[in-house]
């Protein structure tokens, strides 16, 4: 079957054609590259507006299918293009980011959607301002990607997602389906790291939902993970001696919390300064090592604690769990992951993640005017 492909793109298309179908191919075709032209509201007409004579040789329908029947893998899809990203990441270090976030949609038959926190319009209730949890109705889409550094600038760059998985709440489920999103992020770990040569070292970095045990005690062979440390979390130092008879010793003596520390006169911060986020920043911080069996079980910890001089913001803690790390290693890490939040916000309001209707709108019950 005979495909139009526009020059500038057939390289790159042709990559993707063993994750699908030649019928499949065509049409994933005609709708990438509409979706690239299009300008304004991207919705499926559009697209193949936009897309041309190529848009135009089938029915609509056919299109409007692509997402819920057509023959592809979108695995292959993330491995394949994973492969033309690796070789523009310089050195062995590979960060690696995981998150989930919402797109709203409506309409009672949009499948797999549900209400879900929305975090934009709810408010954490610091200071004066009260807390207010919102929802809304759409999709949300727990996301793996791969931070890119711009050949300009070594030191900023982008995601670009290569796996993804729809989380559905329990009342979308069927019985004995339902999975947390921490559980899609363990799974799609667990596929990358498949993937990666063995001459790479993935370092994993999220937000606080991801900081926890399903993640980390599952974490893939040579894989670390860098994030944010709960202020009260319970940490224990090394045990120093180990008995000689009976079961060993997993945990030593209780630390005072992160926050204790960060109070604490007699351990001073040390004065530094760390590039993040394009501009050099001040900081004072605190290290050590520690334990946390609640979430990590007997792999150790590097804490980095961090104070703003200014006093602008709270006192605020990260971990490594390479204790072999330096604190601003730790904290440049951690600092890639705003780069995906810049993903999304330019996929939905640059290339219309939002914007497709496969749904029927609401009507009032009853019989319509046409029968």
């Amino acid at each position: 079957m005979s495909v139009h492909i526009p020059s500038a793109f057939e390289a790159i298309f042709y990559t993707f054609a063993c994750a699908f179908t030649a019928p499949s191919f065509s049409n994933f075709v005609t709708l990438t590259t509409g979706w690239i032209l299009c300008q304004g509201r991207h919705t499926i007409s559009r697209a193949l507006l936009a897309g041309g004579k190529a848009g135009r040789t089938k029915h609509h329908s056919a299109f409007y299918r692509f997402f819920s029947r057509a023959v592809w893998d979108p695995d292959t899809v993330g491995r394949i293009l994973l492969g033309l990203l690796l070789p523009l990441i310089p050195g062995a270090e590979l960060v690696l980011i995981v998150d989930d976030t919402l797109c709203r949609h409506s309409g009672p038959h949009f499948w797999g959607a549900g209400a879900h926190y929305d975090p934009l319009r709810s408010t954490y209730g610091r200071g004066t301002v009260a807390r207010w949890i919102a929802w809304a109705f759409g999709h949300d889409w727990v996301t793996l990607a791969v931070w890119i550094p711009f050949p300009w600038n070594p030191a900023r760059g982008v995601a670009v997602p290569f796996l993804w998985r729809l989380y559905r709440g329990k009342k979308r489920c069927p019985p004995g389906e339902y999975r947390k999103r921490t559980d899609l992020a363990r799974e799609l770990l667990g596929i990358a790291a498949a993937w990666l040569p063995a001459d790479r070292k993935p370092i994993l970095v999220a937000d606080a939902e991801y900081a926890c045990k399903t993640v980390l005690r599952s974490l893939p062979e040579g894989m670390s993970f860098a994030g944010p440390l709960p202020m009260e979390a319970a940490l224990y130092d090394f045990p120093l001696r180990q008995p000689r008879r009976g079961r060993r010793r997993q945990k030593g003596m209780r630390l005072p919390t992160p926050r204790r520390i960060a109070e604490a006169p007699d351990v001073r911060w040390r004065k530094d300064t760390i590039r993040i986020y394009g501009r050099e920043v001040p900081v004072k911080i605190k290290t050590f090592t520690a334990l946390w069996p609640s979430v990590c079980g007997k792999r150790p910890i590097q804490v980095v604690l961090t104070q703003d001089p200014r006093g602008r913001l709270e006192d605020r803690a990260y971990f490594s769990t390479d204790v072999n790390r330096n604190w601003d290693q730790v904290l440049t890490a951690f600092s890639r992951r705003w780069a995906l939040e810049v993903t999304f916000r330019d996929a939905k309001q640059g290339l219309g993640l939002e914007d497709p209707q496969n749904g029927w709108g609401r009507r009032p019950a009853g019989p319509t005017r046409f029968g």
